[in-house]
């Protein structure tokens, strides 16, 4: 994948800019004259890389001019971010280093509808209603592993209870290279699969992105992400806040670690992080130590169980049809493992 230039920013900033008091404005820009559309299937070229790097500076630029004017009129020094463009991890990084907050926050599902959440805070408060720090993206519904076993049984779906336990099981798999659906606990909320619903895959491979991106049936150009224990996380990654529980914000890849992990690198070198906290996901914590221990590797290749089309799995039904619709070598189902069977 090539790296694009900012070769048509200036076109774009012409028509796409702050206005100095809080907002800003856009003006109508003919996409077509400065790259070709692309249909279902048709090649990714230079022009296309080039015009989707001058709209991300030119999106860079203008989160940082409407940012820091809220700064300078509030002088708040904590910046909390919703809305479709919270999701660009990219222009978030930019915000925690350039912006002059203290601290910037984006909520795991900050997409569009992301944006009642503030609405709906401000109102519990009015009301009297204490607002407690959100513990976590997991916020979805579980299965316990007698109901799980029991869909697998219906299923007639041959499974086992490693004596080992999953966590074990599973990095075992990731360090024989197989690829693993992961389904564990409660489902995330939001668009970014978290270690409860979530493909997963070696980084040391490099041909492990387009592998994952085959199985998922979607563009070569979408990244996939490093899922790093909390305590290791600047080891691997720096210039980016650390914890990143909700994988919102990229690191750039320390230069020793690129070869290691090439799979989740992006061509910038950088890496879109999230960081494992033992206390509250003590099973991925588990996973990923044990990877570590077999591998030398305190990283995994993570992205969501799901295919192209398809919203994220949710429950072991969906589950088992992601698994045997997609090229998955073992599925980690609650305490249990389904492994592909040989042909």
């Amino acid at each position: 994948m090539r790296d694009g230039r900012p070769a048509y920013a200036d076109e774009i900033r012409a028509r796409v800019h702050a206005t100095d008091d809080g907002g800003f404005r856009t003006e109508p820009i003919d996409w077509a004259a400065l790259a070709k559309p692309r249909g279902p299937g048709d090649p990714w070229t230079a022009e296309h890389a080039d015009l989707a790097c001058s709209v991300q500076l030119v999106l860079e630029e203008v989160l940082l001019d409407l940012a820091r004017w809220l700064r300078d009129t509030s002088g708040a020094s904590g910046l909390a971010l919703a809305g479709g463009v919270a999701l660009n991890c990219v222009a978030n990084r930019g915000l925690a280093l350039e912006s002059g907050y203290d601290d910037v926050w984006v909520q795991p599902a900050a997409g569009d509808a992301g944006t009642a959440l503030g609405a709906a805070m401000w109102l519990a408060r009015t009301h009297g209603e204490d607002v407690a720090p959100m513990p976590g993206a997991d916020l979805g519904r579980s299965w316990t592993d007698d109901e799980i076993a029991a869909v697998l049984r219906d299923a007639a779906v041959p499974f086992e209870d490693p004596p080992e336990g999953v966590a074990a099981a599973v990095a075992q798999a990731l360090a024989d290279d197989q690829v693993v659906a992961w389904f564990q606990g409660r489902s995330e909320w939001g668009p970014r699969a978290l270690g409860h619903r979530s493909l997963l895959a070696h980084p040391g491979p490099a041909s492990n992105l387009d592998r994952l991106n085959r199985i998922k049936g979607r563009e070569e150009f979408r990244p996939v992400a490093p899922m790093v224990l909390l305590e290791r996380a600047t080891e691997v990654f720096e210039r980016g806040p650390v914890p990143s529980p909700y994988m919102l914000f990229v690191h750039d890849v320390r230069e020793e670690w690129r070869e290691r992990v090439p799979a989740v690198v992006h061509v910038d070198g950088t890496a879109r992080v999230q960081t494992v906290d033992r206390e509250r996901e003590p099973l991925v914590a588990e996973m990923l130590t044990e990877f570590d221990r077999l591998t030398g590797l305190p990283v995994v290749v993570n992205t969501s169980l799901n295919t192209a089309g398809r919203p994220m799995v949710d429950s072991p039904r969906e589950a088992l049809e992601c698994f045997g619709s997609a090229p998955v070598d073992l599925l980690a189902i609650g305490r249990y493992v389904v492994r592909r069977r040989s042909s």
